[in-house]
């Protein structure tokens, strides 16, 4: 896909970003070798590729659920502006 010098005009104006004359034409050059490249890689059947979560297969280190720390929350509470029932209060943010 090739674009023009207006369409490069067009695109910078929607994404509100000043260009200068002179390199509109390197803009639009690179702008269609990249619509160029996605169309080529539209073109690939992926059919029988299975999606992935990570190009590598690999595998998330998990560590145990355990507590390591002790309940402090009285200590915490102690420091708030506002407390009730074990909860801290907050001002109303939403009407």
């Amino acid at each position: 896909m090739s674009l023009e010098t207006d369409d490069v005009k067009r695109i910078a104006h929607l994404a509100r970003l000043a260009i200068d004359e002179a390199d509109i034409p390197g803009y639009a050059r690179n702008l269609s070798n990249i619509l160029d490249l996605v169309e080529q890689m539209n073109s690939v059947n992926t059919d029988a590729v299975r999606p992935m979560a990570h190009p590598m297969d690999a595998q998330q280190r998990l560590r145990p659920d355990v507590v390591t720390e002790v309940n402090q929350r009285e200590k915490f509470l102690a420091n708030a502006p506002l407390a009730e029932a074990g909860l801290f209060l907050v001002p109303k943010v939403i009407e």
